[in-house]
């Protein structure tokens, strides 16, 4: 069950009214093309904003991404600070930017994403990963997507959903993009494989690169796994060479590994010196970490998820 929202701006002048609701495949439609939607998982209105490119036509199923902002974030946090709306127009593909749970309307939101993360998604118990399949399923009725390009990537607790999505619905996702994220799941046991790319900066504060318990956790004393854990995992179950070909660009170390099962690839990206950030992308806060300008990662994960179509 789906409920369509309309969105009120406060302008300078008297409150501008609910803007016209688009019916159809198109959805709600505010001034900066974007829309806002709700579906109703177990008990719970979810929403999600919505962004099709100008070039969008329901007769050309389109790649579909979807960016999960950090812990304590939102969607339009995700928005500002991956910048994947000018990719998508440049592009081609449609963007989704769920929200998670939380006591607050749209603010401090959080993913259960594992057995230690995070906020109230976890201590809820909240089916994260029945919305996001729920959500993907509403999105193909709506419109025209390419089921064998639906790609996931997000920030620390999103980057850690991710990890999640791609265990749990591999038989869905082609590839995920986890950004300053910890694989911290005991149990996973994806059905397909799922082509990888990892974002990790070494100075990270909040999510270490060498794993332990995080120096500025607001979620209790969470120990994450360090990076190589995820790496060793989804380079074993993709069945990829143990040995990567390795590159270095200043303080950016690629390592990527290939010949994999069926077309795969798992790439890590090392930021020397990188924090708590989307590499090439806004700070997440004021008092967020600066982001490293030496990469885009959103454009070198689209790259990567354009290479990599569910087989």
């Amino acid at each position: 069950m789906r409920r369509r929202n309309c969105l009120k701006f406060a302008l300078i002048a008297p409150i501008v009214g609910c803007i016209v609701c688009v019916l159809g495949a198109v959805g709600v439609r505010t001034i900066l093309g974007q829309g806002l939607e709700t579906i109703r998982v177990d008990g719970r209105d979810r929403t999600y904003i919505v962004y099709t490119p100008d070039s969008y036509e329901a007769s050309m199923p389109s790649p579909l991404v979807l960016v999960l902002h950090g812990g304590g974030g939102h969607a339009e946090n995700a928005q500002k600070m991956s910048e994947m709306n000018a990719i998508a127009d440049r592009e081609g593909f449609i963007v989704i930017y769920p929200n998670g749970t939380g006591r607050l309307a749209y603010r401090l939101l959080t993913w259960n994403a594992a057995d230690n993360c995070c906020g109230y998604a976890h201590d809820e118990n909240v089916d994260d990963v029945k919305f996001i399949r729920e959500l993907i399923e509403q999105v193909q009725q709506d419109y025209a997507i390419d089921p064998n390009r639906i790609y996931v990537t997000g920030m620390s607790n999103g980057g850690m959903m991710s990890y999640r999505l791609a265990c749990e619905l591999s038989d869905v996702i082609a590839a995920i993009a986890p950004v300053a994220g910890a694989f911290n799941l005991a149990d996973c046991e994806p059905t397909h494989p799922v082509s990888v790319i990892i974002f990790h900066g070494t100075a990270d504060e909040h999510v270490l690169y060498e794993g332990g318990e995080s120096l500025k956790s607001v979620d209790g004393e969470r120990i994450d796994q360090p990076v190589s854990v995820a790496v060793d995992f989804w380079t074993a179950h993709n069945g990829c060479t143990t040995e990567p070909t390795s590159t270095e660009v200043g303080s950016i170390v690629t390592d990527v590994y290939t010949h994999c099962s069926t077309g795969v690839e798992v790439t890590l990206v090392t930021i020397e010196g990188g924090g708590h950030t989307w590499p090439g992308g806004k700070r997440g806060s004021r008092r967020g970490d600066e982001p490293s300008q030496e990469i885009n990662a959103s454009e070198v994960m689209w790259e990567f998820f354009a290479a990599h179509p569910r087989s």
